[in-house]
């Protein structure tokens, strides 16, 4: 599971509508590039380098799993789509929108298409100023000075005035109404993925199960019948477990916290896995530890078919995962789809993500975003 990037961006307008210019550039990055997490106010400012029209600038803040060159050819397919022209002459000129990527994490680097962090960011009180509203504590990654320092310092003296607030995209999924969601899905669904990701990006706690230090695992691949009972034994276990205890960290009434499983997922394996009576035995020793677990505000199941399960096992190539064979997750897909059909007192979204690719396609996260989102208003 790699972990998202922290980006930030300034953008800059002085040709036609220019808060609707801010608007729709954020939009659209949020919709297909990076997901927008902060953006500061509106500010106005006077034309920087060269005498024309003010400009209309904000800073924001952008998560993406994506390589920092590979953004800045999006931002720059993103201005030619909003009108901006290739320079006909030398220097600064007039434009619909000005993407620059300020910094990207703590990364230092030059090559011949980009320099971060930006090299001029010190010297520009249009960046300096949105970007202490929206990141109070930054600081270059280069020199460590802060941002609060740099504007103190900062050589231009020129008007830049806040002129309004911005719309920020994730205001709108009011994922504030739930303290605990659990995503859930088959081998290799993206269940961890996604719960990372979204607690990332809206300031949440993650609970990841701890399948990797299962000793069992790797051989009940290899002979189900016989560490079928031990492993998932072991399974339920370790969840009770894992939950009492990551859980009681938390003030499950005031933390927001995301979690890559829910322990009813023990039943599930279970009953696809086990012979009949030992199934019986495993129910009964479940029933009693589930009646004490806390059930989660949002439980989100995320449906991929078989075909797709597999090649994301293949990918990310774990040695004991390779043998498992096809039925065995069609069972497993539908022991969960049997289990949410009976769940009367859980709050259940199962989205079919079999055509999704949420981490290389940012309109795909959206859709999810959107799907909760419309959950919440049933």
């Amino acid at each position: 599971m790699n972990a998202q990037h922290t980006l930030v961006i300034a953008l800059g307008t002085n040709m036609g509508n220019k808060p609707e210019n801010l608007v729709q550039c954020v939009a659209q990055i949020h919709q297909e590039i990076a997901t927008v997490v902060a953006i500061s106010s509106m500010y106005e400012s006077d034309s920087w380098g060269f005498e024309s029209a003010s400009f209309y600038n904000c800073v924001l803040v952008a998560h993406s799993y994506k390589p920092p060159q590979k953004l800045l050819k999006a931002f720059q397919r993103l201005e030619q789509t909003m009108g901006r022209k290739a320079k006909s002459t030398p220097g600064y000129q007039d434009r619909i929108i000005d993407i620059d990527i300020i910094s990207y994490d703590e990364e230092c680097f030059t090559t011949e298409t980009l320099t971060l962090p930006h090299p001029h960011l010190a010297d520009r009180l249009f960046v300096l100023r949105p970007l202490q509203e929206v990141l109070p504590y930054w600081k270059d990654p280069r020199t460590g000075i802060s941002v609060t320092a740099l504007l103190n310092a900062c050589s231009d003296k020129g008007r830049c005035e806040r002129v309004g607030s911005m719309p920020q995209p994730l205001a709108k999924i009011t994922l504030d109404k739930f303290n605990y969601i659990a995503i859930e899905g088959n081998i290799g669904a993206g269940k961890t993925t996604l719960a990372s990701k979204i607690a990332a990006d809206f300031n949440g706690k993650t609970v990841y199960e701890r399948f990797a230090d299962n000793p069992f695992l790797p051989k009940f691949y290899k002979d189900q019948s016989r560490y079928a009972f031990p492993l998932e034994m072991s399974f339920l276990a370790d969840r009770y477990q894992q939950i009492s205890d990551d859980l009681s960290q938390f003030d499950l009434f005031k933390d927001f916290i995301v979690a890559d499983y829910h322990i009813f997922k023990s039943l599930i394996f279970a009953k696809v896995t086990l012979a009949d009576d030992e199934y019986r035995l495993y129910k009964t020793l479940f029933d009693i530890i589930y009646k004490e677990m806390p059930k989660p505000d949002l439980y989100i199941y995320l449906y991929q078919n078989t075909e797709r399960l597999l090649a994301n096992i293949r990918k990310r190539g774990r040695s004991y995962e390779q043998e498992i064979p096809a039925d065995y997750l069609e069972r497993i897909n539908s022991g969960y789809l049997d289990f949410i059909k009976t769940q009367q007192g859980l709050n259940v979204l199962v989205i079919d993500v079999s055509e999704l690719d949420f981490v290389k396609h940012q309109s795909d996260y959206v859709f999810i975003l959107d799907k909760i989102q419309e959950s919440l208003s049933l």
